[in-house]
């Protein structure tokens, strides 16, 4: 009898054995193929993102012909694709932690607790974040805009929610943080205005100064190389101000995005050579000489030497 149970219970341990490991890695396996499953559905998924993402694009950029609008359109197609790849890829994080075991529950509470505590420990990276947020739901900078912020004018080259990227004249690399953005100057939106001062003598006509002014300007609007620059009539404001040697004369001209500064240096080279071949004097820096006159009687006399050869003729 005792040998009989022996057996038995041996028979059952080798039993329990085979089912175990059988067990075991027909368990690994099934979650081995949950994850491959789930990492191939998340990268589907962003590849079906990204494609739905660029086909609106071109579709909103289709019925869109100003560089402008397709522009914005860049920027929010950016920015959208950006945010949807990190949701899909969070919850594909999530989901390869549960097939693996871990607990959810306890990560999500400590991962609350840390963003709270790194809430306040980086208040600054919060306010980026959020300032980043207004930027680009409100449209207020775009990809390929001319922008000044907080005195650093620049191409945007990258705008994300930390900061924005910009490039000046020069070719330097200027980072601003969204946080301390107050006040942005977009010098491409929509249209522009190349505001130009001319100076010209006190002597000159300003009639006919602001008619030669206005016939440059037409020339300029007419011309293939500036017509589709040029979206307006010259505007002739006037007289601006009598400064100290000239008197400002005014013109805007409305533009293109972005071609204000070129419009604006052809047009001082072209009123240049219209006021030199019509005899209008442009002012430039000079002086008045004159001499005292004392309480008693009449100035004493200014004896001006013009040149070295005269005082040496004078003085043989």
């Amino acid at each position: 009898m005792q040998s009989k149970i022996s057996e038995y219970q041996v028979s059952n341990l080798i039993d329990e054995f085979e089912l175990r490991t059988l067990s075991v890695p027909s368990s690994v396996l099934e979650d081995a193929v949950r994850i491959v499953l789930v990492v191939f559905l998340a990268s589907l998924a962003a590849a079906l993102l990204s494609r739905l993402m660029r086909r609106i694009g071109q579709k909103m950029t289709s019925k869109r012909s100003d560089p402008d609008s397709v522009r914005r359109v860049a920027t929010a197609y950016r920015t959208g694709l950006m945010f949807g790849r990190i949701v899909i890829w969070s919850v594909g994080g999530v989901t390869l932690l549960s097939i693996m075991g871990v607990s959810i529950a306890p990560l999500l509470t400590a991962a609350g607790v840390a963003g709270i505590a790194a809430g306040f420990a980086a208040q600054s990276l919060v306010k980026d974040y959020f300032s980043g947020f207004i930027i680009l739901l409100e449209g207020q900078l775009r990809v390929d805009d001319i922008v000044e912020i907080g005195g650093h004018i620049g191409v945007v080259e990258e705008i994300t929610l930390r900061s924005v990227r910009l490039r000046d004249y020069d070719g330097n690399v200027i980072f601003v943080q969204c946080g301390n953005i107050t006040n942005v100057v977009n010098m491409t939106m929509e249209y522009s205005r190349s505001v130009i001062d001319v100076g010209i003598a006190y002597r000159e006509k300003t009639d006919e100064a602001l008619g030669i002014m206005h016939g440059v300007a037409s020339q300029m609007a007419q011309d293939r190389a500036f017509a589709d620059r040029i979206i307006d009539e010259p505007e002739i404001v006037g007289v601006e101000a009598l400064g100290d040697s000239a008197v400002i004369l005014p013109l805007r001209l409305k533009v293109t995005p972005g071609s204000q500064w070129e419009v604006r240096r052809e047009f001082f080279r072209r009123i240049k050579q219209a006021f030199d071949e019509t005899g209008i004097d442009i002012p430039f820096p000079h002086f008045t000489l004159y001499p005292g006159l004392p309480k008693d009687g009449p100035a004493p006399p200014l004896n001006i030497m013009l040149g070295q050869t005269e005082a040496v003729v004078k003085n043989a």
